[in-house]
């Protein structure tokens, strides 16, 4: 019988096992960030059998990147009646080692840029799409058909082919959204909505804060959750991210949708006004009356309605999806912490504090937050500007709150690897903020 009993709970743990979606494959319902022609453009989108993405004048069915692997590349192809994406399945090449880049005598000079260089016209290069030409086919006729193709260096060539290949074939990449892809996403397109927070500038809140697994981590985040997605994603499953603020109505944290956790990583995801988490457990409401916090967070209940209509806005404004008729909702992160979770924290402290409030003064929040630390604890404040964060620092050195205080400006250079063009790009961000971290330690 017991034997039986432990069969049953082994098959059933099994179902459970099964029913997660495995992360290196899309499903139906996940959010994904498409990349259209290498970085031209950076779609966010959640797949579903009616989503659709529209690349020029044309809207394509997302219906065949469900199932896909995360890293699949697509093509446009033009079939009998509509356009659709087609998955390119990668073909090895064979390394040849040619000198043609430096031994090459052709250059650019002699060309005349009049528009007179290609014979194809327009209406031939439409009639030829209307008979189900490839995209290929028609970049190969394009090529046959120039007079000045054959006289180019051998790099302006190339350039002249990704050139063509982006208006007649365009490829769509297909990317996991993690806190990589989406702060790059973000800082490229909108970064606003993320405090000009850098990609550098967030790997290192995250290593100076200590976030290791099974860490209790508090966080000021109003950066539309893209911190408190970065931290939950580091701990898996394991420990706590309590995402504080102070009034009765927490901030939005959409973006922690887009990140595809499971429920146990959600279940993880917690929020509690400052109020809560100090010793005070009533809460003055503005007409002078005295009101259960818990009430008043209940009561911003509908954010949650707002959180599921600013993603799909957001997607609408960032890509050009469309919005679907039936969208699957994901698990909503950010519910009310436990009292026992409460109770605990009051008592032991949190193990790390991460703050990134753009619109706020971070002395202000430093000293209500830094108490809710526990002894050693370390810490790391974001900010785009230096003068906050240096007020911040000198008063922490006045009250004698913390030690090994520091500011620090991440610095990042990106470079293009490429044959023979091997450099630094030739426009990146000039800074991504600063950050200031220290330890805290005790007043008495």
């Amino acid at each position: 019988m017991e034997q039986h009993n432990k069969d049953q709970v082994l098959s059933e743990n099994n179902n459970n096992k099964c029913q997660d979606p495995n992360p290196r494959f899309t499903f139906e319902g996940c959010n994904v960030l498409l990349d259209v022609n290498d970085g031209d453009r950076l779609v966010f989108a959640r797949l579903s059998g009616g989503s659709t993405l529209k690349i020029g004048n044309t809207k394509y069915s997302l219906k065949p990147l469900i199932g896909a692997p995360f890293g699949s590349l697509f093509q446009v192809e033009t079939g009998e009646d509509v356009s659709f994406l087609s998955r390119i399945l990668p073909v090895k090449k064979e390394e040849s080692i040619s000198n043609n880049v430096i031994e090459d005598s052709r250059d650019n000079r002699e060309l005349i840029d009049n528009n007179e260089a290609q014979n194809l016209t327009e209406e031939e290069i439409e009639t030829m799409r209307r008979e189900g030409a490839k995209g290929d086919e028609i970049i190969e006729a394009l090529i046959a058909n120039s007079k000045t193709f054959d006289k180019k260096f051998q790099l302006s060539q190339e350039k002249y082919k990704l050139k063509k290949q982006k208006k007649y074939a365009p490829k769509v990449l297909l990317r996991r959204p993690f806190a990589r892809s989406i702060c790059e996403a973000y800082f490229k397109k909108y970064p606003a909505r993320i405090g000009f927070l850098r990609v550098d500038a967030l790997s290192l809140l995250l290593t100076m804060a200590n976030v290791t697994a099974y860490s209790d981590v508090l966080v000021v985040d109003m950066v539309g959750g893209l911190v408190t997605g970065a931290v939950a994603e580091r701990l898996g499953g394991t420990g706590y991210v309590c995402n504080t603020f102070k009034g009765n109505s927490p901030p939005s944290v959409d973006m922690v949708k887009m990140f595809n956790f499971t429920d146990k990583v959600i279940e993880r995801i917690v929020q509690s006004s400052i109020n809560d988490l100090s010793s005070a457990k009533t809460v003055l409401s503005p007409e002078g009356g005295v009101c259960n916090a818990e009430i008043n967070i209940n009561e911003s209940s509908t954010c949650d309605i707002v959180e599921d209509v600013s993603v799909t806005a957001e997607a609408r404004v960032v890509d050009d999806v469309v919005p679907v008729s039936k969208v699957i909702k994901a698990p909503k992160a950010g519910a009310k912490a436990s009292k026992e979770a409460v109770e605990m924290w009051k008592e032991n402290g949190f193990s790390s504090l991460i703050m990134a409030a753009q619109d706020q003064d971070p002395w202000s929040l430093a000293k209500d937050v830094l108490p809710l630390l526990s002894y050693s604890a370390p810490f790391a404040i974001y900010h785009q500007y230096l003068q906050p964060l240096a007020t911040c620092m000198h008063n922490l050195q006045q009250e004698k709150m913390a030690i090994n205080l520091q500011i620090t400006e991440p610095w990042l250079r990106e470079y293009q690897v490429l044959t023979s063009r091997t450099h630094p790009h030739m426009q990146m961000s000039s800074f991504g903020g600063y950050v200031l971290s220290g330890t805290r330690i005790s007043t008495t």
